[in-house]
C-alpha cells in the first residue's frame, strides 16, 4: 500500500527555495516542460549547455541535429545519452569566471536550465546575460496542496508549533 499525506490525514511540508527571477538584460524563454524546451531550440542546429539533470536529457533525442554541453553531478543512466554532446560530471557552486569560460569554450548559443533557483549555480544565468546567450528556463512542476516554506528556519518553526499543538491537544500521548 502505498502511503501519502492523503491517505494518513498527515499535513504535506515542501522546502523549495525562491526561484529565479529575470533581471534586466536576461534573454528568457520561459517553458512549462522539458518537450517544450526541446521544441524552443528550433530546428537550426545550435549548441546547447543544458544543466537539466541526467534524468531529463531523454527529451532531447528529439533533437539530435544540435551539439549538446551535458554538466550533471551524476552520470545518466546510459540510455539516456545523447548523441553529438559532451558530458561534464561537476558538482556547484560554479563561479562566474567558470561560467564565462564554460560558455566561451564550448561557443554556446543557448542555455537550457530548471529554475530551481539559489545561488550555487546561479552564476551561469549572470554569464548568459553577459555573453548575450538566450536561457530556455523549464517552469517548476505544480506542487501538490500543503505547506510551503523557503527555508530550514522556517521548517524548525513549523515542526515547533506542531509540537506545541500535539503536545496541548487532549490525545494523552
Amino acid at each position: 500500500m502505498a502511503w501519502s499525506t492523503r491517505s494518513t490525514g498527515l499535513p504535506l511540508l515542501s522546502v523549495v527555495r525562491p526561484a529565479w527571477q529575470p533581471t534586466p538584460g536576461d534573454d528568457w524563454h520561459d517553458v512549462p516542460d522539458m518537450a517544450a524546451a526541446v521544441e524552443a531550440l528550433g530546428p537550426a542546429p545550435r549548441r546547447v549547455w543544458l544543466t537539466i539533470g541526467g534524468n531529463e536529457l531523454a527529451a532531447f533525442r528529439a533533437a539530435p541535429q544540435h551539439t549538446y554541453v551535458v554538466r550533471t553531478v551524476d552520470a545518466p543512466p546510459a540510455d539516456a545519452l545523447l548523441p553529438h554532446a559532451t558530458m561534464i560530471r561537476a558538482r556547484g557552486p560554479f563561479d562566474l569566471a567558470q561560467e564565462h569560460h564554460l560558455l566561451a569554450t564550448h561557443r554556446i548559443e543557448r542555455l537550457v536550465t530548471k529554475n530551481s533557483g539559489g545561488s550555487a549555480t546561479a552564476a551561469k544565468l549572470t554569464a548568459a546575460r553577459e555573453m548575450s546567450v538566450p536561457v530556455i528556463m523549464v517552469q517548476r512542476p505544480v506542487k501538490p496542496a500543503g505547506i510551503t516554506v523557503t527555508d530550514v528556519a522556517a521548517v524548525l518553526d513549523w515542526l515547533a508549533d506542531r509540537h506545541v499543538q500535539i503536545a496541548s491537544s487532549d490525545r494523552g500521548v
